[in-house]
């Protein structure tokens, strides 16, 4: 499968995104582990949120799929059933990793499994705490990449965790299985990560303690049966944020958007390279807060992407980055030697595509220096089955001179189902 894109004119539209995808995955878990039926609302029908629900199911929990986004998840308590064969987390590497929390609590053996790409994603991070809490963790790749085989134990231990590098994966993993362990559980993290399931446990009714970077949970307070709506997807509406603000005379607003002050690093990052963005509609309270963004092109200046800053924006750097190419002057990205480790090598693919379609760029062992303002040319480019990648080149295709061609964008549907057809439609607006 391929995406073809060509220079698009400005456009003015109101659009939704897709449902979060973190926020997803982790409502289908809590829902699991809760003491009854959960309906979740506007749930991601991308294959890596579908893959989660899967491997669930696989593990015994009912679930029942209600059309239009709604699913019911019926909660087993924490007590999973041995499954009959691999657990099958196809490209997520959130599966993978927060699955193992729960399964390591488990008095049984799984044995989870990836795609080729998934494979090479590095699973140490999170086998190091959850060893340390009691389970049994090992990898049958090299250098402790999946499959990973993981033989729990019911009597798990708390601990007091620092995390080596901010990751909201490893967070919540360890969080996760310290709901099943006896005692406190405490994950200290060097800055601010995401915060999904320390929000999410709240709203299902589980106990968080937070004192600064401390994060702790006590064993044996298992989520109670809530309903979930998932609002959209920052992380996908970031590819249309970019490409409205890039473009002037564009007006685009986005509606049901996750305004998570943990997640909202793009809209920062872009508003100090120009962008005109408003919020309004807002709904907070103690679960996600959503609302209405409102953006209009005008152009974009170059800026610096760093340190404590990059856990916020790790997923959207991608798009950040052509739009850097697109801006005037110079953008720095550095700290961001994660990306190296995502479904892709990030930098080397993004300095590699850039590079093709005509801008100047220079590769940093943890990040990238992109000179903007230099005219692009369409170009025929892998996807590297990175959908992230496939979405950030559509979007660069939308102001290059010819066409753009991209490679292997079946993994778009693992992230945002819809986006080929939502491109198609403002690209002819």
């Amino acid at each position: 499968m391929e995406i073809k894109v060509r220079q698009s004119p400005a456009w003015r539209a109101t659009i939704k995104v897709p449902g979060d995808k973190s926020m997803s995955h982790r409502a289908a878990m809590l829902s699991a582990l809760s003491d009854g039926p959960c309906l979740l609302r506007n749930y991601l029908a991308g294959e890596d949120c579908l893959g989660t629900l899967r491997v669930l199911g696989q593990l015994g929990v009912p679930i029942e799929d209600k059309g239009a986004g709604k699913w019911l998840v019926h909660g087993v308590s924490g007590k999973f059933r041995q499954p009959a064969a691999d657990l099958d987390c196809g490209n997520s590497g959130t599966t993978m990793r927060l699955m193992s929390g729960l399964l390591s609590a488990q008095t049984f053996r799984s044995r989870l499994v990836g795609d080729p790409s998934l494979s090479k994603r590095p699973m140490r991070r999170i086998m190091e705490p959850l060893e340390r809490m009691g389970a049994g963790l090992s990898t049958e790749g090299n250098d402790g990449r999946p499959p990973l085989v993981i033989q729990g134990n019911p009597k798990l231990h708390a601990i007091e965790y620092l995390l080596p590098v901010p990751s909201a994966q490893v967070k919540s993993a360890v969080l996760l299985a310290g709901l099943l362990a006896e005692g406190r559980t405490t994950v200290v993290q060097p800055v601010q990560t995401r915060d999904h399931t320390e929000r999410m446990l709240a709203h299902f009714g589980v106990p968080v303690e937070r004192d600064g970077d401390r994060i702790s949970v006590r064993g044996g307070t298992l989520p109670r049966a809530r309903n979930f709506d998932v609002p959209g997807d920052i992380s996908s509406a970031a590819f249309w944020l970019v490409a409205a603000a890039a473009k002037p005379g564009c007006h685009l607003t986005i509606e049901g958007l996750g305004l998570n002050p943990t997640r909202t690093g793009v809209v920062k990052v872009l508003e100090r390279m120009g962008a005109q963005i408003g919020l309004r509609d807002e709904i907070s309270g103690p679960g996600e807060p959503s609302g209405t963004v409102e953006i209009r092109g005008g152009g974009l200046r170059g800026t610096t992407i760093e340190g404590a800053e990059i856990p916020n924006v790790i997923d959207e750097i991608p798009v950040l980055a052509v739009g850097a190419a697109l801006a005037r002057g110079t953008t720095l990205i550095k700290d961001a030697a994660e990306l190296r480790v995502k479904e892709s090598d990030r930098l080397a693919v993004v300095a590699h595509h850039l590079r093709a379609m005509g801008a100047e760029v220079d590769e940093l062992p943890d990040g990238l220096v992109i000179h903007g303002g230099r005219p692009l040319h369409g170009a025929c480019l892998e996807s590297h089955g990175d959908h992230r990648i496939a979405m950030a080149f559509a979007i660069a295709g939308l102001f290059a001179e010819g066409e753009t061609v991209i490679t292997g964008t079946e993994c778009v549907e693992t992230s945002y189902p819809g986006f080929v057809d939502q491109l198609g439609e403002l690209n002819h607006d």
